[in-house]
């Protein structure tokens, strides 16, 4: 999957938090992925529409192989930038939240990076603020659509760079992730699409581009489909 962008979610009138209150549960870790393979340049393409209902039913087994269960999993719409094509890409996935621990979500995430034929896949843990292992953000802003991100694409080169692209909920709720050290970037980046930064949401954590380099036994991938079943 491309390089995948997810937004912060963070609030406080003009200062945003980052991390988890004291006591607080963390959420559960991430998978963003999906099974498009396609470079998609028009917005009204209508492989845009697909809902990924197998490939979810595909996803949730692997979880179950590995030993996790998938607690959400959210139809997202992508918008990319592609440096071959020095364009702007669209592309539907879905975001999993899973019970995995470190080492089963990134062989689970292989797997999904090996099954669908995807250059990586993203993962994102959740980790205290305090954690020497935080290295990157995740960010959510409400009210912000997938040609928002398309066009602050098209007319920030920093972003392009530090970003590569970002997903929106069906109701329009941006998801960007980042390296911990681009937070300025995101920040003007939302500012200028026209995002509300004191409505944001930031959370740090460690994020992960997996490929599917490890290799898969046939009789595991029984196993996936068996549980996709």
């Amino acid at each position: 999957m491309r390089k995948l962008l997810v937004a912060v979610t963070s609030v406080l009138a003009f200062a945003v938090s980052t991390g988890t209150a004291a006591g607080a549960p963390l959420p559960f870790p991430e998978i963003f992925a999906t099974n498009n393979t396609a470079i998609i340049t028009d917005p009204a393409d209508p492989r845009l529409q697909d809902r990924l209902v197998a490939f979810d039913r595909e996803v949730r087994g692997i979880v179950r192989a590995n030993g996790g269960v998938t607690t959400r999993s959210t139809l997202l719409d992508g918008a990319f930038w592609s440096s071959d094509q020095q364009q702007t890409t669209f592309e539907r996935s879905r975001k999993f939240d899973v019970t995995l621990d470190e080492e089963s979500l990134r062989r689970t995430a292989s797997t999904i990076s090996k099954q669908f034929r995807q250059e990586s896949v993203l993962t994102f843990r959740f980790l205290p603020a305090n954690s020497p292992e935080v290295d990157a953000v995740q960010v959510e802003v409400e009210g912000i659509t997938a040609q928002q991100v398309r066009q602050g694409l098209l007319d920030d080169a920093v972003a392009r760079e530090k970003l590569g692209g970002g997903s929106v909920t069906l109701q329009n709720k941006a998801i960007l992730i980042a390296g911990v050290d681009d937070l300025p970037t995101v920040r003007a980046f939302v500012a200028n699409i026209g995002g509300d930064w004191r409505k944001a949401k930031v959370r740090k954590g460690t994020w992960e581009f997996v490929s599917g380099s490890e290799e898969t036994s046939p009789e595991t991938l029984l196993s996936y489909q068996r549980n996709a079943a």
